[in-house]
């Protein structure tokens, strides 16, 4: 018989380590891009160390409000993917909506120092990141049961999280940067799309109408693709104006066993390696993205 986990293992597991990819990445790339990036402001790299806190903390928050929010509707009580806290019955409910506030209070607490050392128009900005993650599975009408969830994804982990840090260390941003975050942001998108492909025959049963459900199986295993092809194609567009970029695109090699897998066909249990392959590419893409942006 399996022995179910508990204490700090129990809470590791409901923080879902295999999307903390998505919470470095964003950071690691601004690093990178802040190290190139001539600006007449000094650099804080201790922005660029608080950001990666918030980042982190925005992300564990998400996991646990998502947690939260779709086991008290019932979405968790049939799945196929990792464990859930309330879904599991493990944990009450209100003991992990805590938890997600304690972590957006987190993130909520280090963000207001780098608004306060560069500018204080990133205390809205962070107000509605906050508000988007709780309102992602949470509220009246959640955005993420209505196929908006990718947009969600791509903005906040992608574009906020990778501009905002580079701002947070430089007080600047450029071109180069809003192509780095499209990349990480796709990246990120990759790994909610096999998730939701996973769960498709779940969330529809749950009438959770996430893009994988109301695309059908097939069209989201050309989505998952689609993602990587865009990367590609965005690296080789920033490599065009610096071509130690290009390292990055060795990254793609980590996608390889994802994309077998998702081409092949595996369903259910069988995507659930695919999940942590998909984050092992984004974390290697994107390590790669950033010494080429650094160099």
């Amino acid at each position: 018989m399996e022995t179910q986990p508990r204490g700090l293992q129990l809470w590791i597991l409901g923080a879902r380590p295999r999307t903390l990819p998505a919470a470095f990445v964003p950071v690691f790339v601004a690093f990178g891009r802040a190290l190139s990036q001539e600006t007449t402001h000094a650099k804080m790299w201790w922005c660029g160390l608080f950001a990666l806190i918030v980042s982190v903390a925005l992300q564990v928050g998400v996991n646990y409000a998502n947690d939260y929010s779709d086991g008290i509707k019932g979405t968790d009580s049939k799945r196929v993917g990792p464990l859930r806290l309330v879904g599991s019955g493990l944990v009450p409910a209100k003991t992990v909506k805590t938890a997600a506030f304690i972590a957006f209070g987190v993130a909520a607490v280090f963000g207001l120092f780098i608004a306060l050392a560069t500018t204080l128009l990133l205390v809205p900005l962070g107000a509605l990141c906050i508000a988007a993650g709780w309102l992602y599975t949470g509220g009246p009408k959640p955005y993420g049961y209505m196929g908006f969830g990718e947009l969600f994804v791509f903005v906040f982990f992608g574009l906020v999280a990778t501009c905002g840090s580079v701002y947070a260390i430089t007080q600047k941003i450029d071109a180069e940067t809003v192509l780095a975050a499209c990349v990480v942001g796709l990246l990120a998108c990759a790994l909610l799309v096999v998730n939701n492909l996973r769960d498709i025959p779940g969330d529809t049963n749950a009438n959770k109408l996430t893009l994988a459900v109301r695309m059908g199986d097939a069209m989201t295993r050309k989505l998952y693709y689609a993602m990587y092809v865009y990367v590609v194609l965005l690296i080789v567009l920033i490599g065009t104006q610096d071509r130690t970029v290009l390292i990055a695109l060795v990254g793609i090699v980590a996608a390889y066993p994802a994309l077998k897998s998702v081409k092949s066909g595996a369903l259910g249990r069988d995507l659930i390696p695919v999940l942590g392959a998909t984050g092992k590419a984004q974390l290697a893409i994107g390590l790669l993205l950033a010494v080429g942006l650094a160099l």
